[in-house]
């Protein structure tokens, strides 16, 4: 299960992606995507971070789109507030156990992760924009 951390910024996005402005101010995105601003900044923050949104300062600034909404897919958002996708830790980082060599279970971990990473990577937000 996603955060709701991750369930707004990936709101956000849409919003930005969504939106005809070059720039939006934060709280249009809190208000259309009912997120609390306190929230919303620290989310930006991330995204920001991460690539997928720049800020603009000033009497006219805001945020936007980092890139354009096909060259960011869903699972960029989920990793930049969760980090890699997996069910288990083994499946990540292969240093973390030390018995995957004899585990059955291991490459249904590793599968599952390829498998949810190819799902979250096909939806784009241009994409996503496209079915409403």
């Amino acid at each position: 299960m996603i955060t709701r951390k991750t369930d707004y910024a990936i709101r956000c996005v849409l919003y930005l992606a969504e939106s005809q402005s070059d720039i939006v101010m934060m709280s249009d995105i809190a208000e259309e995507r009912e997120i609390p601003r306190s929230f919303l900044a620290k989310i930006l923050q991330q995204l920001a971070k991460a690539g997928i949104v720049k800020s603009t300062r000033g009497i006219k600034g805001g945020f936007s789109l980092a890139k354009k909404p096909a060259d960011v897919s869903m699972l960029d958002v989920v990793e930049a507030m969760e980090g890699p996708v997996a069910m288990n830790i083994c499946a990540v980082e292969k240093g973390r156990c030390s018995l995957k060599s004899i585990c059955s279970a291991h490459p249904v971990w590793v599968d599952i992760r390829k498998d949810v990473e190819n799902r979250l990577r096909k939806w784009d937000f241009k994409r996503l924009v496209s079915f409403q």
